[in-house]
């Protein structure tokens, strides 16, 4: 089974790819002014029957594969840290965990299949959900650009690279719902519970929004847009506000609501345990976001230094905003306040970081550190036990950066993006609220869907039980504590 496994996706040999080969079709290949295939030429001069793939730039590969370094940083270092700060101690090493494990299964699921229905070629012809022609990345090559893929610059890295990035947007996604499950899920339901919501939340998600196919869907649905239904609708989302923060967040709060309370919430603290590691993992995710953002710009391109400034000028003015009004609400400054402000900051500039300028990055980081404080403080008034703030911060963070998005975007920064509202175009904002209200419905529908399957099926349920929960999770289900003093 191994070596099958490894024979999957092998096609040709290094630049030297024939038009027979089925990856052909999905990626670029320079071609003669009337549309023909170039080949290459043997020491003599003579054509051969291998096709000359079109140029990758060295600067571009360098840039991307760097960005998709700081984008993996965030998942197993900044997230695990910010999440296992704000985990009370008992639960550290369980929450810790939970975000360390999604890195390996998701990296795992994207290329066995989840890359292929996120990306591939699309398998109904209306932009739903894509084939399995790239399983196991066969047909993906790592030395020829995509023929959908690429930077505002034209096809500029190799098919992998593009798929290695996105990759690392697969796996932070489930990761972020750790949040709104920490203290209280079973470890093994977590483990099949991101398998199943990747396959049927993000890649579907990611394949409406971020799809793009070669001309006719690559030959298969003549006439077909090009784009998943939601690109061909002209939802703008640069980096994930809608595919990623929209879904995790509420989501997120699907599953808090359907779990239930803690035990003893609202009646004994349950205040973070180590500001420390909430402060360092907040300035792993501010750094590792460059990449997210800037990265997304597919190439070393104009709008990744766009999309690099806007992200830090929204992030700084949201953690400043969320600073103050901590700090009039309850008379103190709180860190852990600036922390979470600067994060919700960063989510809401994601989806818009490609279109907008600095000035609107600054209105876009008040907003955003005004709404995603309300939505906490609404939260903690209705006693949801949503406990690490995925929802608060990212659900409606999310929600509030892609209408923004659909508001202050400029068509100047990204030509493929559009101007918004407070630019002349106010069909922008219809698009982006479709896109972001279908993707909350979608990701709200079908995690209710898992839940409440997974919960009658698993042997006691997929909450620990009340004595577990007492216990702590680092204990009681794997045996080792975040902290030993004796």
């Amino acid at each position: 089974m191994l070596v099958a496994l490894a024979g999957v996706g092998l096609s040709g040999s290094a630049f030297a790819y024939t038009v027979d080969d089925p990856a052909v079709k999905y990626h670029c290949f320079q071609t003669n002014d009337d549309g023909s295939y170039k080949f290459q030429t043997d020491e003599n001069g003579n054509p051969t029957d291998q096709l000359i793939p079109c140029e990758i730039n060295s600067g571009d590969t360098a840039w991307m594969l760097t960005s998709s370094a700081l984008v993996l940083m965030m998942t197993p270092a900044g997230l695990a840290m910010f999440y296992g700060g704000l985990a009370r101690s008992k639960n550290a090493v369980s929450t810790l965990h939970m975000v360390f494990i999604t890195t390996g299964v998701i990296a795992v699921q994207f290329v066995l299949y989840g890359y292929s229905l996120a990306f591939g070629p699309d398998a109904t012809g209306n932009g739903f959900i894509g084939t399995l022609d790239w399983v196991g990345l066969q047909n993906v090559l790592h030395d020829v650009p995509s023929a959908a893929y690429y930077g505002i610059t034209g096809p500029n890295i190799s098919h992998q690279t593009y798929m290695v990035f996105q990759m690392m947007f697969a796996i932070i996604t489930p990761a972020l719902i750790v949040a709104s499950l920490a203290e209280r899920m079973k470890f093994s339901a977590f483990i099949i519970f991101i398998v199943i919501w990747a396959t049927f939340v993000y890649d579907f998600a990611a394949h409406w929004t971020w799809s793009i196919s070669g001309a006719d869907n690559y030959g298969l649905t003549p006439g077909y847009s090009n784009f998943g239904w939601l690109g061909t609708l002209g939802s703008l989302d640069f980096a994930g506000g809608s595919v990623i923060h929209i879904t995790s967040g509420w989501s997120g709060l699907v599953i808090a609501l359907m779990l239930g309370r803690r035990l003893g919430y609202g009646k004994v603290p349950m205040e973070p345990h180590n500001i420390a590691l909430v402060v360092l993992g907040a300035g792993l995710l501010w750094t590792g976001w460059f990449g997210f953002n800037a990265g997304s710009a597919a190439a070393a391109a104009t709008n990744a230094v766009s999309a690099f400034v806007a992200t830090q000028v929204a992030t700084g003015m949201a953690a400043v905003t969320w600073a103050l009004i901590s700090w009039a609400h309850t008379g103190r400054p709180s860190t852990i306040g600036a922390a979470s402000g600067a994060v919700a900051g960063l989510v809401a500039i994601t989806p818009a970081s490609g279109f907008v300028s600095p000035m609107s990055a600054v209105v876009i980081g008040i907003i955003a550190s005004i709404v995603c404080y309300a939505a906490v403080a609404f939260k903690n008034k209705r006693k949801w036990d949503d406990a690490l703030d995925a929802w608060g911060v990212h659900g409606v963070g999310g929600l509030a950066g892609a209408l923004l998005t659909g508001i202050f975007a400029e068509k100047r920064f990204t030509p493929w993006g559009d101007d918004g509202l407070a630019f002349g175009n106010p069909a922008q904002l219809y698009e982006n609220a479709v896109g972001a209200f279908a993707s909350l419905a979608w990701a709200m529908g079908i995690t209710a869907a898992i839940i409440k399957i997974m919960d009658a099926v698993w042997p006691g349920g997929i909450r620990v039980t009340p004595k577990e929960e007492e216990v702590g999770l680092d204990l009681a289900q794997h045996g080792e504590r975040a902290y030993v003093t004796e």
